[in-house]
This record gives structure tokens, C-alpha cells and sequence, in this order.
């Protein structure tokens, strides 16, 4: 076992409570099935949903915040890399940039409530042109709600307007302990909303 390995075993093994380790093994069941990643955002959705609002899902280590930002919980990376889960959590008018995505990826709102605002890339057209950011929809997704997703597609940006912290769980096909984030690109071009 790797000096990595071994700390990352050491910290999931630290920070687990009895419903965390039954909906892993339920995650691993469903990745383990090799399906394509869309249909396996939404199965792994579907694992998930019955423990959101659940009390003994997450530690009360795992639901603190940072007053600055965000703050990200890695609760599980998965030893053959194939999955990882993580709890945010978010005070209000906290958020993302607008990103996308190193794998498909599924949310569900622990506590609290997240808006999502998802996009579409127009390119540029010839050299003069800009590419820009098209908003599609914005979805607001309340306690026990989850949605899935993979690239391509996956451009959106999340915020918590609610007036009090949200917390959501997310589950991406990818290890992010060794990648320290699921963020592939984060986009700075033009946005019409």
C-alpha cells in the first residue's frame, strides 16, 4: 500500500457513520456494472436519494462550512479510482464558477436547497468571432432531489440562495482525492445570463 493509499483508507476510515458505508457499497455495486456514464449518473442517483435528509448520513464534522467559501468533504475515494463522493457545503449566496466536468457526475441536496445554472457553448465563428456561453435552464434542487450527468453537456454553475446552508452530495467518476477536484475546465467567456 502506497503512502497516499494509506492516508486516504486512514481519513475515509475516520470519517464514516454506518448509512455512508451502506450507500458506498451501493455506489459500488452500480459503477461496477460498466454502464455508460449518463446511465450510470442517473442509477447512481437513484443509490443515493433514499439517504438524503437522513440525520445519520454525515458526520457534524462533515457538515461544517468555511465562511469564505464553500467547503468540500471528501468522504470516500474509491481504491481502484472508479468513484469518489464528496459533501459540500454551502452558505448562502455561496457558489461555483461556471465549470464542467472530468467524468459524469451525479448531486443530491442533503440539506438545504442549490440553484443550477446549466449552459451551452456556442463556438466562434471565423477568426473575428467570441465563442460565448448560452444558458439552457436553471433548475433549483431541493432536500432529497438529485439529477445526474456526463461530458459533454455538463457546463453549469451552482449557488446556494436559500437562507440557510445547503449541503449536497456528490458523487463523480473519478478519483478526487488524487485529483484534488472535479473541475475540468472553468469558463470565463461570455455568458447571456
Amino acid at each position: 500500500m502506497t503512502q497516499a493509499s494509506a492516508a486516504r483508507s486512514a481519513y475515509t476510515a475516520a470519517r464514516t457513520t454506518d448509512r455512508l458505508d451502506a450507500l458506498i457499497a451501493g455506489i459500488r455495486e452500480t459503477v461496477g456494472r460498466g454502464l455508460p456514464p449518463e446511465l450510470t449518473a442517473y442509477l447512481v442517483g437513484e443509490r443515493l436519494a433514499p439517504h438524503l435528509g437522513a440525520d445519520d448520513l454525515l458526520t457534524d464534522e462533515q457538515r461544517e462550512s468555511d465562511p469564505a467559501r464553500y467547503r468540500q468533504h471528501l468522504l470516500h475515494a474509491e481504491h481502484d479510482g472508479s468513484f469518489s463522493v464528496v459533501a459540500l457545503v454551502w452558505l448562502p449566496r455561496q457558489g461555483t464558477t461556471v465549470h464542467d466536468h472530468v467524468s459524469w457526475c451525479t448531486t443530491g441536496v442533503h440539506e438545504g436547497q442549490e440553484h443550477e445554472r446549466r449552459y451551452r457553448l456556442v463556438p466562434a465563428v471565423g477568426n473575428a468571432g467570441t465563442a460565448r456561453l448560452v444558458a439552457t435552464g436553471d433548475v433549483v434542487n431541493r432536500q432529497g432531489e438529485f439529477c445526474g450527468f456526463a461530458p459533454p453537456g455538463d457546463i453549469h454553475r451552482v449557488w446556494n440562495d436559500g437562507p440557510s446552508a445547503a449541503v449536497s452530495l456528490h458523487v463523480y467518476g473519478a478519483d478526487i482525492s488524487r485529483l484534488g477536484t472535479s473541475v475540468r475546465r472553468v469558463y470565463e467567456l461570455p455568458a447571456d445570463r
